[in-house]
């Protein structure tokens, strides 16, 4: 059972929650935390895997999903006994030693860096399309502004665009599940309703096979990335318990909504095999199946705001994970600089991060960006791992030392969290099966044995013994 209340928790990094404002409101949280959930990945890359899974890809996504539950539920019970703006990177430094915390954590920096420049990119083709013959860079290059000045000013500025942009974000999924369920239903005007032939015909669940559905799950399990912002915000917010406790409670309805939801009604709807499902993106082949004019722009607006806010959050999360990092002792002191509670070094870093990959996919489309691409396919599942190792290891310490910090339980402990463990690795295993991501998998294994021997070599230096 969860606990509603705690006693202050003992934050276990000082140097930076200390010095960092609490701007964030409660209101901005709760929407951080529901618009987190549906990132661009949803309406973007869930076409592939319906593609390859077939109607399977809606148990697809409910088994990513409950792993996902899993995964969140651990590190909202270790955010919640210490809120932390290095969030599970604190947490791997605590219970295994300062190499994990550095691992987790620049690994995870490179990652959002990384995306940030992707989803300018995606960004910038969707308004290029409106205004044919502007520069996508010069685009790119004005969102990347926009955002660098919100997230140098204030916290609350940050927390203001989050909570507008998720509000969108869930009114325009809200709509398309009433609509979707309606047709279904029979008693949309002007539709009828398909039944479950959609369902049954066209090779039936499994219309690829065990394969498909493989590639569907790989598919699923990354369109979740993203759910982690929130227990950093919560660092900032008003009341971080609370904040990240009522996040992580209300992640199952959420993930169950939204990502399981919109497939089943996306499948149900349109034949799987259907092209327009693959080439222009399964949302808007459903409102086109509808009848609903306009379909293409209307999508397009969606996107546009799923990608602007997934670049504003990831310029957030990566400049405060940085600055966690160096407050540890894992990093260069200057990025870590904090100026009216606001890390701008470490905004300003990780925004030129992300910018140069953006300019590395015009400079080197054909090697070095692809390369870039492939080293944080599977960081992500890293991430999960140093998670999950870290909340066996705090769970047991926490119920011996400070029981009533357990504001949050992980579930049948250790039970769940061992079988998430297993998940990951079966995961891991399937990567390597399959051409398209293997390579994935290699490029970001070769990433985190770097970080790994930095890591152990800077702790070694440090004078600090690795801890089991």
């Amino acid at each position: 059972m969860s606990r509603t209340s705690a006693p202050p928790p003992t934050d276990t990094t000082p140097t930076v929650d200390s010095a960092l404002t609490h701007g964030l409101k409660q209101r901005h949280l709760s929407m951080i935390a529901l618009g987190g959930v549906i990132g661009a990945g949803l309406f973007v890359g869930s076409g592939a895997g319906i593609a390859a899974a077939g109607p399977s890809i809606v148990i697809a996504y409910g088994i990513s999903g409950l792993l996902v539950m899993f995964v969140m539920r651990m590190l909202g019970e270790m955010s919640a006994a210490n809120p932390a703006s290095g969030s599970f990177s604190v947490h791997a430094d605590r219970a295994i030693g300062p190499w994990a915390g550095f691992t987790a954590g620049w690994s995870f920096w490179v990652l959002l860096c990384v995306a940030v420049g992707l989803e300018g990119i995606g960004a910038a083709k969707i308004v290029t399309g409106w205004l044919p013959g502007t520069p996508e860079w010069a685009w790119v290059a004005l969102f990347m502004l926009v955002f660098l000045g919100t997230n140098l000013a204030a916290v609350k500025n940050f927390g203001e665009f989050e909570f507008w942009f998720a509000a969108l974000k869930v009114v325009a999924i809200t709509l398309f599940l009433v609509l979707g369920v309606l047709a279904l239903l029979g008693v949309l005007p002007g539709t009828d309703s398909p039944g479950a032939s959609n369902l049954t015909g066209e090779g039936g669940l499994l219309p690829n096979g065990s394969d498909g559905f493989i590639i569907g799950l790989l598919a699923s399990v990354f369109a979740y990335g993203g759910l982690e912002t929130v227990t950093i915000a919560a660092a900032e917010s008003e009341n971080p318990v609370q904040g990240v406790a009522k996040a992580v409670r209300t992640a199952m309805w959420r993930i169950a909504v939204f990502y399981v939801g919109s497939m089943a009604v996306i499948v149900a709807l349109v034949p799987w095999d259907d092209p327009a499902v693959a080439e222009v993106g399964p949302f808007y082949a459903a409102l086109d199946h509808l009848g609903i004019s306009g379909a293409a722009e209307i999508m397009n607006v969606v996107i546009l705001v799923a990608l602007l806010s997934a670049m504003n959050a990831n310029i957030y999360g990566a400049s405060r994970m940085a600055c966690s990092l160096v407050a540890r002792g894992q990093g260069p002191k200057r990025i870590g600089m904090i100026s009216s509670g606001v890390p701008r070094n470490a905004v300003l870093v990780s925004s030129v991060f992300g910018f140069l990959c953006v300019l590395l996919s015009y400079w080197r489309p054909d090697d070095v960006f692809p390369w870039l691409l492939n080293m944080i396919g599977a960081v992500i599942l890293v991430v999960w791992i140093f998670i999950a190792v870290s909340q066996l290891i705090l769970r047991s310490r926490m119920e011996r030392e400070a029981p009533e910090k357990l504001v949050v339980r992980m579930w049948l402990f250790p039970v769940l969290t061992i079988v998430a463990l297993l998940a990951m690795a079966g995961i891991f295993f399937l990567m390597l099966r399959q051409p398209d991501t293997r390579d994935q998998l290699l490029a970001t294994g070769a990433l985190t044995a770097v970080l790994i021997v930095t890591g152990l070599v800077r702790q070694k230096r440090a004078g600090r013994e690795p801890r089991a």
